[in-house]
């Protein structure tokens, strides 16, 4: 099998796995984290096979639609690249980044699996977080979750524990301050950084709006 094939034929299982999913983490999602890593990979040294399986495969079932269990997406994706006899050192690459991607990893105080396929897929994650689509897929999330919108009340907490993270009930404004403001600053790689930049500026853009609005200022 080519490259091109078993990249076809990851996209036809990624898209067949995640068609009920949420909004935010469906397969239009990693399509776009996809696309994210072939634009962050033409200023990079890295194994475009890596890159594109990594992608494509790095949602492949978020622990935060199975109770918290991040070992299920390493298995399954480590199951479906088996089935197509994949080199072992590359099945053992895309597991890593699956394992890595998350914001929350950067929780933990430990040492870390680091490549350059890893800081291209997670940029291209980070990207889809932020931004107007970042926006969008927060409180996509958030009314998933039932919860506030915003309440003045409840501060941003800064200093979260991984397990805090995961546990968090906080309303969907406070998410900008605990993960996506702080994204644009975590970015690995040149173009990431680049993209970053905009995107966390429309951020802050929409935040005044929104402020203005809720107290009734526009």
């Amino acid at each position: 099998m080519t490259n091109n094939n078993l990249i076809e034929a990851t996209k036809n299982y990624v898209r067949a796995t995640l068609k009920d999913a949420e909004g935010g983490h469906d397969w239009f999602h990693t399509l776009r984290v996809f696309n994210n890593s072939l634009l962050i990979s033409k200023g990079e040294n890295v194994n475009s096979l890596v890159v594109a399986l990594g992608a494509l495969l790095h949602d492949i079932a978020d622990s935060k639609f199975h109770d918290g269990d991040d070992t299920i997406g390493p298995k399954m994706a480590r199951e479906f690249l088996f089935k197509y006899n994949v080199d072992s050192l590359v099945i053992e690459h895309v597991i890593n980044i699956i394992e890595n991607i998350s914001f929350n990893k950067s929780l933990e105080k430990c040492e870390k699996f680091t490549s350059p396929e890893l800081d291209v897929v997670q940029d291209a994650d980070r990207l889809d977080a932020i931004g107007a689509i970042g926006i969008a897929r927060c409180f996509n999330y958030g009314g998933f979750k039932n919860r506030k919108l915003f309440d003045p009340s409840i501060k941003p907490n800064m200093n979260m524990t991984k397990e805090e993270y995961k546990k968090s009930t906080a309303p969907t404004i406070n998410h900008f301050y605990e993960k996506l403001l702080l994204l644009s600053d975590k970015m690995n790689t040149k173009t990431g950084k680049r993209i970053a930049k905009q995107r966390h500026q429309f951020m802050e853009l929409y935040l005044d709006q929104f402020y203005a609005e809720w107290d009734g200022k526009k």
